[in-house]
């Protein structure tokens, strides 16, 4: 059973220390502790260095630093909430996607600099994301993402419903309205541009799709009743409609993999442009 812990990965930057208060907010929302973790990148460091014990133990000493600084800017977020600090020694990719097993959310900056050296924008949270084993937060876009609806991109997998669970929980806790949308390309975008365009778009098409659409969304609502809940469909692409909504939104809350152009990525192609362009932070729902 997991801990009802959220871990949050820090490295001194504003980035990470944006993820803590986003993190520290979290935790009370949802009632749980919190877990500041630095990664010493050390591997990293010795393979260019023949560092000693005393510049190790200096490297301690920062890291100590580090994580008493994100664990103050928590309290300062959250007064009430428990934290605790830990700092790790490896890979930092490999360290958080371990670290995951621990809680039940990773919360991660959307870049860094010093532990996670020479990574560059959204690679750590991308690896991480990718490869973790509990839902994955990447903060970035606004300074204070703390107003605007919970948006949840919607496909046709069965996986959806540990999405959709996990986005009404999230509206629910914040006390927002969630907008659901359905990216629906009739054909796949490289053929648009050879067909009619009677053949790209029919009203029957539309209907038949939104009454999907609406049949997904049905049991989320009845369980989550006092969530506004907007549908919204389009024939953009996915990545282009949560990246355009993001602007306005609190969270975006997609699936870990692809079922569109991009089949069978690991992350999908839609959580990987969200991680590198989304205004708000992202939610990556682990999915089977």
């Amino acid at each position: 059973m997991r801990t009802p812990m959220i871990v949050v990965a820090v490295d001194g930057t504003e980035p990470s220390r944006a993820a803590v208060r986003w993190a520290a907010r979290e935790a009370e929302l949802s009632n749980r502790s919190l877990l500041v973790l630095h990664i010493l990148d050390w591997e990293w460091n010795a393979s260019r260095y023949d560092f000693g014990g005393q510049h190790y133990a200096l490297a301690q000493e920062i890291a100590g630093g580090i994580v008493a600084r994100a664990a103050e800017d928590a309290k300062n977020a959250a007064p009430a909430i428990t934290v605790v600090t830990g700092v790790r020694t490896g890979n930092p990719a490999a360290q958080l996607i371990i670290a995951s097993e621990e809680g039940e959310l990773m919360v991660l900056g959307h870049r860094g600099t010093g532990g996670f050296s020479e990574l560059r924008l959204g690679s750590v949270s991308q690896r991480v994301a990718t490869h973790a084993h509990a839902p994955v937060v990447v903060v970035r876009g606004r300074p204070d993402p703390y107003t605007g609806p919970v948006v949840v991109g919607v496909d046709d997998a069965e996986s959806t419903d540990t999405v959709l669970e996990s986005a009404f929980a999230a509206a629910r806790d914040r006390g927002s309205s969630l907008v659901a949308i359905h990216a629906y390309l009739p054909v796949p975008p490289m053929y648009a541009g050879y067909l009619p365009a009677a053949a790209l778009q029919t009203e029957e098409q539309d209907e038949a799709e939104r009454a999907r659409f609406l049949d997904r969304l049905a049991p989320w609502r009845a369980k989550y009743p006092d969530v506004p809940v907007e549908a919204l469909m389009s024939h953009d692409t996915a990545a282009a409609v949560l990246t355009g909504v993001s602007h306005t939104a609190q969270l975006v809350v997609v699936g870990s993999r692809g079922h569109g152009v991009v089949v069978g990525t690991l992350l999908g192609s839609t959580g990987l442009q969200l991680l590198h362009h989304a205004e708000c932070p992202v939610l990556i729902v682990r999915e089977a």
